[in-house]
């Protein structure tokens, strides 16, 4: 296996995972029989999501030399009504903060995170419509 994880039961609904030396508590909301204590496991699939186009864009933007100040992504996955629910639909939204930024190069660099570089967002496409758009501020 190219990667791996462990993931330990902490009682009730909670699991701790180990990635690469990082632990990470899930569990489930009250409603479903956790304690809230950690993100759900399909909410981390959208952090993954943002993580890995988020690497992407970051290290695009250093090599086009972007003058960007910040920038922030928003995932939002719209759940099956049927089990097993999974992301039918999944839109992100991506902010750029800047008083220099340059809006071509800005969608060339999120481009290529999105049809190219971003295996998440590959593996994602296999079972949801995903989207994006690009938003532009001066300041955050």
């Amino acid at each position: 296996m190219d990667h791996e994880i462990s993931c330990d039961w902490k009682g009730g609904m909670a699991f701790e995972s180990d990635i690469q030396g990082h632990k990470v508590m899930m569990d489930a909301v009250p409603e479903f029989g956790g304690k809230d204590s950690g993100p759900s496991p399909k909410r981390l699939v959208l952090a993954g999501l943002a993580g890995c186009t988020g690497i992407d864009i970051a290290s695009l933007i250093k090599k086009m030399h972007l003058e960007v100040d910040d920038f922030d992504i928003q995932v939002g996955g719209d759940l099956t009504e049927e089990h097993p629910r999974f992301y039918s639909r999944i839109h992100v939204n991506y902010t750029f903060y800047g008083a220099k930024l340059d809006p071509p190069k800005i969608e060339k660099a999120v481009a290529l995170s999105w049809d190219r570089y971003c295996g998440v967002a590959e593996q994602l496409r296999c079972a949801a419509s995903m989207s994006f758009e690009i938003n532009y501020q001066e300041a955050k």
